[in-house]
C-alpha cells in the first residue's frame, strides 16, 4: 500500500497553500482545482438520482417527501445539492482530505423502501431514524471507538477493501453506462441482448478510450477533459439522432439503446431558484410508537453498520490512491474525517435527503492529482452552485461520466499486489472482501465477509489470542448484521 508522500522541498506559497498543505503534499493549486472539478462531475448525478429514489416513493401514510400527494423532485434536488455542498466543504476545511460527501446510494434506497414505506411510517419518522443513526455514529467517533476499530483492522484487509471498492466502482460505471446489463437467463450480460448497441454505448467507449490515451500520454486533466468531451459528443449525438431516454416516466425500459439517466441536451434555462422546504422536516423518535422499540433498534443498527464501514473503506481507498496513508494504512486526521462524515449523516436526515456519506467517486479527483481538502472545497462550491443550476447538472449523462469510474477502478486494482496471496490466513479473507463487494453490490457485505472469515481462520488455526479485541466486537456485529432477518423473525419484529 502506498505510503504518505515525502514532504516537498518547495516552500509553501501563500496562506491557502500553508493551510491546506498543498505544496507539502506534492500538489499544486491547479491540480486541486482540476481534482475538485473532476470529482463533482463524476458524482453530480446524485442531484438527479437521489430525487428519483426517495422522491418517487410514498411513505406508509401515502404521502410523498415534503408531505404532498404528488412527488416534488425539485425540493429534493435542492436539498440534496445543499447538504452535499456544505458537508463537502467542511470535509475540506476541517479534515483537509480530498473526499466529497453526498446522499449515500444504497442508504437512500434503504431509507425509502425499508423505513419510510413501512405501514404507518411517515417520511419525517424515517428521516428521524437517519438523524438518530448519525448521532450514535458521532458519539462513537468522539469516544474514539470508531477510529480504534479502524486502526485494529489488519493492513492487508484494508488493502483488500480498497481493491474491492475499485472493482465495485468499475461495475457501477459499466452498469450505469449500460455496458453491463441485467439478463433474463444469466445475472448480467453485455449490453442489450448480449452485444453493444446505440450511440450512448459508443459515447462511453470513446470517453473511456480518450481518458486512457490521455493518461498514457500524461495529459493533465485527462479525466475532466474526458468527461467534458464525452458530454459534448453526447449533446451533439442527441441533437442529431433524437436518441431519447431508456425508460419512460414510470421507470419501465422502453428504449434499450437510449440514455441511462439524463438525456443530454442544452437546457431551456440555465438557472432555477431553489426551494428548501424540506429542511428540518424530521421526527427524531416518532417511529418508536409506530414500530416498537425492538424494530427501531434493529433498523437503526442496520443503517448504522452500513454507514459505519462504507466510509471507513472509502477513506482508505482514497488515501491509498493519493498516497496519503501511513505505514499502518491509516489516513491523516482520521478522526476529523469521521467526525465530518458523522455530521453529514445527521445533516442528511435533518434535510430529508437521507444519510450523507463519503463518495468513492472522489477517487476521480485524486486521479486528477488532488491531494488536499482544497479539492473538496472546490467540489462543495460546485454543489452549492448546482442548487441554482440544476438544469446544467442534468446535462451530463451516465455514459459521459462513468468512464472515469472504470479508469479509477483500474488504478485502485493495482494495489492488489500488496496482498500476500500465498498466505491463506489473510488471502482468503481478502479474496472474499474483494469479490463480494461487486458481486453483492455492497461495500459493507464485502467488508463484513472478510472480517468474519479472518476471525474464523484465526480461531481454526489456534490463533484467536492474536485477534485485536475490537476485531472480536466488530466480527460479532457483522454476524448479527448478516443474521438480521432471522433475528427479526425470532423476536417477532
Amino acid at each position: 500500500m502506498p505510503l504518505a508522500p515525502s514532504p516537498s522541498k518547495t516552500a509553501p506559497v501563500g496562506a491557502l497553500d500553508r493551510y491546506f498543505r498543498i505544496t507539502e503534499r506534492g500538489s499544486t493549486l491547479g491540480r486541486e482545482i482540476r481534482g475538485g472539478l473532476a470529482t463533482f462531475f463524476t458524482m453530480a448525478y446524485i442531484v438527479v438520482l437521489n430525487p428519483l429514489i426517495i422522491g418517487l416513493v410514498a411513505d406508509g401514510t401515502g404521502a410523498y417527501l415534503g408531505g404532498g400527494t404528488a412527488p416534488d423532485l425539485g425540493k429534493v434536488a435542492a436539498a440534496t445539492a445543499l447538504v452535499a455542498g456544505v458537508m463537502t466543504i467542511l470535509m475540506g476545511v476541517v479534515a483537509n482530505y480530498p473526499l466529497a460527501l453526498a446522499a449515500g446510494l444504497g442508504l437512500n434506497a434503504f431509507v425509502a423502501f425499508s423505513l419510510a414505506a413501512l405501514p404507518g411510517m411517515t417520511w419525517a419518522d424515517a428521516m428521524g431514524l437517519v438523524v438518530l443513526e448519525g448521532l450514535i455514529i458521532l458519539l462513537l467517533v468522539l469516544t474514539g471507538f470508531r477510529e480504534a476499530v479502524f486502526r485494529a483492522i489488519p493492513a492487508q484487509l484494508k488493502t483488500a477493501i480498497s481493491v474491492g471498492i475499485g472493482l465495485f466502482i468499475t461495475l457501477v460505471g459499466l452498469f450505469d453506462a449500460g455496458i453491463v446489463r441485467r439478463a433474463p437467463a444469466t445475472p448480467v450480460q453485455l449490453g442489450p441482448g448480449g452485444f453493444l448497441a446505440g450511440w450512448p454505448s459508443l459515447i462511453f467507449l470513446l470517453g473511456l478510450l480518450a481518458i486512457v490515451v490521455m493518461l498514457v500520454r500524461k495529459v493533465k486533466g485527462a479525466i475532466l477533459i474526458g468527461i467534458t468531451g464525452a458530454t459534448i459528443l453526447a449533446i451533439i449525438a442527441e441533437a442529431m439522432f433524437r436518441i431519447g431516454s431508456q425508460t419512460d416516466a414510470s421507470g419501465k425500459v422502453v428504449n434499450p439503446t437510449g440514455w441511462g439517466l439524463n438525456v443530454p441536451r442544452i437546457p431551456s434555462e440555465l438557472v432555477a431558484l431553489p426551494d428548501f422546504g424540506l429542511l428540518g422536516h424530521f421526527n427524531l423518535l416518532g417511529s418508536i410508537g409506530k414500530l416498537g422499540i425492538v424494530s427501531v433498534v434493529l433498523l437503526v443498527f442496520t443503517l448504522m453498520l452500513a454507514d459505519f464501514f462504507d466510509t471507513m473503506g472509502t477513506m482508505v481507498a482514497i488515501g491509498a490512491e493519493a498516497g496519503l496513508l501511513d505505514e499502518d494504512g491509516n489516513p491523516p486526521r482520521a478522526r476529523s474525517i469521521l467526525v465530518v462524515d458523522s455530521c453529514a449523516a445527521i445533516a442528511g436526515g435533518a434535510a430529508c435527503t437521507s444519510s450523507n456519506t463519503a463518495y468513492i467517486e472522489s477517487a476521480s479527483g485524486v486521479g486528477e492529482g488532488a491531494r488536499t481538502g482544497f479539492a473538496s472545497v472546490v467540489t462543495g462550491l460546485l454543489f452549492l452552485l448546482a442548487v441554482f443550476a440544476a438544469p446544467l447538472v442534468e446535462v451530463v449523462p451516465y455514459e459521459a461520466a462513468t468512464p472515469a469510474l472504470v479508469v479509477v477502478g483500474f488504478l485502485m486494482m493495482q494495489q492488489v499486489i500488496e496482498i500476500d496471496w500465498k498466505d491463506v490466513e489473510i488471502a482468503f479473507p481478502a479474496f472474499l472482501t474483494i469479490v463480494l463487494m461487486p458481486f453483492t453490490y455492497s461495500i459493507t457485505a464485502g467488508i463484513g465477509a472478510g472480517f468474519v472469515a479472518y476471525a474464523a481462520i484465526k480461531i481454526a488455526k489456534g490463533k484467536a489470542a492474536t485477534l485485536h479485541p475490537l476485531m472480536w466486537i466488530v466480527t460479532v456485529l457483522f454476524l448479527v448484521y448478516f443474521a438480521m432477518d432471522p433475528i427479526r423473525t425470532l423476536v417477532g419484529a
